[in-house]
């Protein structure tokens, strides 16, 4: 199925996935889950060319509060 219907098959670094899943909380005000931004990151650093319109899944704010919240803690207090 894959040779057949798949035209490439990319990765992301966890870097990346991070920095997409902080682009669409800020851009577009949604909590969405670091595996949905897995999607997000390759064409968010061009490694995945869009050709005319795109269609993608993002999913669930699961998202742990706690260490989301004791990280920005960290960070500004």
């Amino acid at each position: 199925m894959i040779r057949q219907h798949v035209d490439a098959i990319v990765t992301s670094s966890e870097a990346e996935i991070i920095n997409a899943t902080r682009f669409v909380w800020e851009r577009l005000k949604i909590v969405i889950e670091p595996s949905s931004a897995v999607v997000v990151a390759p064409l968010l650093t061009g490694r995945l060319k869009a050709k005319g319109r795109i269609g993608i899944i993002i999913s669930g704010g699961n998202v742990d509060v706690e260490t989301f919240f004791r990280g920005l803690a960290a960070k500004w207090l």
